[in-house]
């Protein structure tokens, strides 16, 4: 080989190698804003229910509407990158990401804004199963693509932190709207510069894309979230029965139907493998010890201890930190001790963490709070970062869209979970709190229905009367996340002594693929 082949071949290798590294940029954007805007909203619910109105139940589908499509939709656009590419899947959902967002911000009724919810869900379900599978058939290098995953494990943990941050400081100056406004000019550029530099990959025999398989996914999820959030809400009904009987029959129907399938939508032999199977479990039980105290800490910063959102926001910075720190070391780490090491080890680390906010009480300082924050953010960003590695490196990369999306999937369905069960348990001892003598029946009633609605209540009273059963109803709310903390503590150190035995001998790949 002469020299001048030497250094154009050296000059190729540069070129493909920064390439990857550019791409992964972009993708990266996509998975900031799906992060972003799953915590964003909640500081814009007071300022969007003044002025639009909604009544409890539209606010509760405002709120629940988006994940529910996302999760139902997941499989489905997993599978359908697989089929016609993911780098087009992704470009046509951040272009109506992007457009269904000015819809949201412009919505003038509660039945408006439920629906571009919604479209939204549909949209977002397209990005995140494509961005891991572009990075799965981008990255050939076992070591370079647990770096990639880290990047994009700790963006998403970073954007998910970041989301109150931004919607804090933009509801101090905008309107309500502002915080869906912000999603356009991140959009247009990731879909300008994700048309030069993504490449396209897909599953050359993949198969037509069966609707029906899509169907029964999209209601057999929805079905059993929706079951299982009403019954935690307002007990078990016979319209909560229905819909947990229709999602789980769906859901039989479904799994019976991919494996008559020649090309399954999802190819349920996946779960076979023992190393996905557990990374997936992880996943899903990790998210559901964490989800409900994540949905309540703002709560307790706000209305608790009396700091305004964008203070709040900042407090919760710590997880971030934390996962972002670890999830970029994750991969070596792995390598180096094992794969169950680091995974069982995170979990256990998130499992104290929450062990220790038993100890919470209004006056508590934020050392404590802060520093089991941080243990939550490194236990984090160690164990989701490796489990999506197991999870991507246990597939042939054709499969990767799919793949991605039965873990994103299992991310979904352990939040609805922690937040209907877990939240359940907050609102169950909160409720029990006993409101002083002299407040009228009909103010006593809205008081118990949530803390945002005792501290409303209390205004309708004389300062004294109203100070005792705010606080009151704070003490059964911290008694309440107490108890939440450690039930998710306890499911955390048994998700972590199974993780040990299921992913024994798991290791992650090193060599490159061809």
């Amino acid at each position: 080989m002469t020299r001048t082949e030497q250094l154009t071949r050296q000059k190729g290798a540069e070129e493909r190698s920064s390439g990857r590294w550019l791409a992964l940029s972009v993708l990266v954007l996509a998975v900031l804003l799906v992060a972003v805007d799953a915590t964003v909203l909640g500081l814009a619910t007071p300022s969007l229910s003044e002025d639009l109105k909604p009544s409890g139940t539209q606010l509760l589908w405002i709120g629940d509407i988006y994940s529910f499509v996302i999760a139902g939709l997941l499989v489905s656009m997993g599978s359908l990158g697989d089929r016609i590419g993911r780098k087009k899947l992704l470009l046509i959902g951040a272009t109506a990401f992007g457009a269904v967002s000015v819809l949201n911000a412009c919505a003038t009724s509660p039945e408006m804004m439920i629906v571009a919810r919604a479209l939204l869900g549909v949209a977002g379900a397209t990005l995140m199963p494509s961005t891991l599978a572009l990075i799965r058939n981008i990255f050939h290098d076992p070591r370079e693509r647990s770096l990639a995953i880290g990047i994009w494990g700790a963006t998403a943990s970073a954007g998910a932190a970041v989301g109150p941050v931004v919607g804090g400081a933009l509801l101090q100056h905008f309107y309500w709207g502002s915080v869906f406004l912000i999603n356009l000019p991140v959009m247009a550029v990731l879909v300008i510069v994700g048309v030069k530099l993504l490449p396209e990959s897909k599953n050359p025999v993949a198969g037509p894309w069966d609707l029906l398989s899509v169907s029964l996914s999209l209601v057999g999820v929805i079905g059993v979230v929706y079951a299982v959030k009403e019954a935690a809400t307002h007990g078990v009904t016979w319209e909560v029965g229905l819909a947990a009987l229709l999602g789980a029959g769906a859901l039989y129907a479904f799994v019976q139907r991919q494996f008559r399938l020649g090309a399954p939508l999802l190819d349920m032999r996946l779960f076979k493998h023992r190393g996905f199977s557990g990374a997936v479990l992880a996943d899903l039980l990790t998210v559901f010890g964490l989800s409900g105290l994540v949905f309540f800490l703002s709560q307790f910063l706000q209305l608790v201890q009396g700091r305004d959102p964008l203070e709040a926001g900042l407090a919760e910075l710590p997880a971030a930190i934390g996962a972002v720190a670890t999830g970029l070391l994750a991969g070596r780490y792995a390598r180096r001790y094992s794969v169950r090491v680091i995974v069982s080890g995170g979990l256990a680390a998130i499992g104290l963490a929450l062990g220790a906010l038993t100890l919470l009480h209004k006056e508590s300082g934020y050392p404590l709070l802060g520093a089991a924050l941080l243990v939550v953010g490194l236990g984090a960003g160690f164990s989701f970062t490796v489990t999506a590695d197991v999870i991507l490196s246990s597939v042939p990369k054709e499969q990767a869209g799919s793949a991605s999306a039965v873990s994103e999937t299992a991310y979904e369905l352990g939040a609805a979970l922690g937040i209907a069960l877990l939240g359940s348990i907050v609102t169950g001892v909160y409720q029990g709190f006993t409101a002083p003598a002299s407040v009228p029946a009909p103010v006593a009633d809205a008081a118990h229905e949530s803390l945002g609605g005792a501290v409303e209540a209390g205004r309708m009273l004389d300062p004294q009367t109203a100070q005792t059963m705010i606080g009151a109803a704070q003490d059964a709310f911290v008694d309440g996340l107490r108890l939440a903390s450690g039930v998710g503590s306890a499911v955390l150190l048994a998700t972590a002594a199974a993780a040990w035995f299921l992913l024994r001998g798991q290791e992650l790949q090193d060599g490159v693929e061809h």
